[in-house]
């Protein structure tokens, strides 16, 4: 979107909003179809067909509030897209159904205890649609007249305003006044005003004035003159996180702390009040729970005791769909010495869906260089797409990837519009891969400065800090 900047009297300059491309800034859906059968190639996604219906099917039943308080764990070897499917299912939830997405390691960094981490992710995980009745009055204004006293410290005056069906005449007072000059309403305008906040909106401009004016804004909106009676009820419909009730009730300066990000910790007495309250709501009928999803990548930095809170936050009433991804086979759970797969608690395991993900084949290697350059703008001729595709089988793909945008560099010095053989090559020599970096500290050995990790074992298990270092 182009922003003009006026710069002294006629000079203009167009500013173009830079969009950044993000590593899963090509994703935009599961790419199944109404069967939820997985296309081969759709909505940014490639391959991965069982992972991608499984996560399909479970989207079904977030959205029918089936699957509330359970657990699913994408498993899989590292660049194998299980962060991609969960932001595939992010895109397709729609705005109504929270998704919130953390880092394991972001629950020990915060200023705030663990588990208050992880209750703060799951209470934004869970949204409340929230219905009321409002009275409001519609109609097109026919005329607006507003008298100043000599000082001009009170203002009065009189809208008349229309539907098909009747015209009324409303008294205002000094707020109103101000609220209509604010929103710019002229007669012609089609406008709502509610009547227990005061606030006006303005629908547009009624079809009947459309000839008012010879020249007219882009930007005009022409619609019909309303029908019925001018004041009448409206449903509203509201939804929120169950966190964002939290902060706006546990702080004196209220929402604003939503926006400062600094809302601390919460007490548990005002989290039960607000879950009475809820609870309430729901049984006469003025709101909804909508669980959503909560996505927890690299899980397996969490710890025993967030393991532990996790395990009986999903017994709760008030529970979202917990999402979690981790890359690691037999691995030591953080804070004991005991092995478990993919570093979870085996009663966790117990109550998780597990879902896989494979390594991709080359073909579907290709069409994901493809894909991305498609989205870094960046043309490869065929021949340099072989031998990328070839470099990520025997490298990893993020490594492939990570080459494409370099690549393009280094064709721009040489004035080419393609990225060929030569320049990949090039740049396959400035960056090392894992594979080569390993090769390169074995060649260097004595160059370089080392430590000697000494190991002690005891009981048969690695004993702290010396597990972590072995295991890694």
């Amino acid at each position: 979107m182009a922003t003009q900047i006026t710069a002294g009297s006629s000079e203009l300059r167009d500013i173009t909003k830079m969009e950044r491309i993000g590593a899963h800034s090509h994703v935009r859906g599961l790419g199944l179809d109404d069967r939820l059968e997985p296309r081969e190639n759709s909505q940014g996604l490639v391959g991965q067909g069982k992972a991608r219906k499984a996560a399909g099917m479970i989207l079904k039943m977030v959205q029918e509030g089936r699957i509330a308080g359970r657990a699913i764990l994408f498993a899989g070897p590292p660049s194998t897209g299980k962060t991609a499917i969960a932001l595939g299912m992010a895109q397709n939830l729609g705005q109504d159904v929270p998704f919130t997405m953390i880092a394991a390691s972001e629950v020990f960094s915060l200023s705030m205890s663990k588990t208050e981490a992880l209750t703060q992710a799951i209470r934004r995980s869970i949204g409340v649609r929230i219905r009321e009745e409002t009275e409001i009055i519609e109609g097109e204004v026919v005329e607006i007249q507003i008298d100043r006293s000599l000082t001009g410290a009170t203002k009065t005056g009189k809208l008349t305003i229309k539907s098909t069906d009747m015209e009324t005449i409303y008294d205002l007072g000094t707020k109103m006044i101000d609220a209509l000059s604010k929103e710019k309403v002229l007669a012609g305008d089609v406008i709502i005003i509610d009547k227990t906040s005061g606030k006006v909106s303005k629908l547009g401009r009624s079809f009947a004035r459309s000839r008012d004016y010879d020249a007219m804004g882009a930007d005009t909106k022409f619609v019909q003159c309303p029908e019925g009676e001018i004041q009448k009820r409206k449903e509203v419909v509201h939804t929120v996180s169950l966190h964002e009730i939290d902060v706006i009730n546990s702080r004196t300066q209220g929402f604003l702390a939503l926006f400062a990000g600094d809302t601390g910790e919460i007490k548990p007495e005002l989290r039960e009040q607000i879950n009475t309250k809820v609870a309430e709501w729901r049984e006469e009928g003025k709101a909804e729970i909508i669980p959503g999803v909560l996505f927890i990548d690299e899980v397996h930095m969490l710890d025993i005791e967030c393991f532990s809170f996790l395990n009986r936050a999903l017994e709760n009433e008030l529970s979202p769909l917990v999402i979690m991804a981790s890359n690691r086979g037999m691995s030591r759970i953080r804070g004991t010495n005991v092995r478990s797969p993919h570093g979870l608690p085996v009663d966790l395991l117990d109550r998780v869906l597990i879902v896989s993900t494979r390594p991709y084949s080359e073909d579907e290697i290709q069409q994901i260089i493809q894909i991305r350059c498609e989205e870094e703008d960046v043309t490869l001729t065929p021949d340099a797409l072989n031998v990328l595709t070839s470099m990520a089988g025997s490298t990893t793909l993020r490594y492939a990837l990570n080459l494409i945008s370099c690549a393009q560099m280094v064709s721009r010095r040489r004035k080419a519009e393609k990225v060929d053989v030569e320049d990949l090559r090039r740049v396959y020599t400035y960056f090392m891969d894992e594979k080569r970096s390993v090769q390169w500290l074995k060649e260097q050995q004595g160059s370089l400065v080392f430590e000697e990790i000494t190991t002690s074992r005891g009981d048969g298990e690695n004993g702290g800090a010396v597990g972590d270092a072995m295991e890694t």
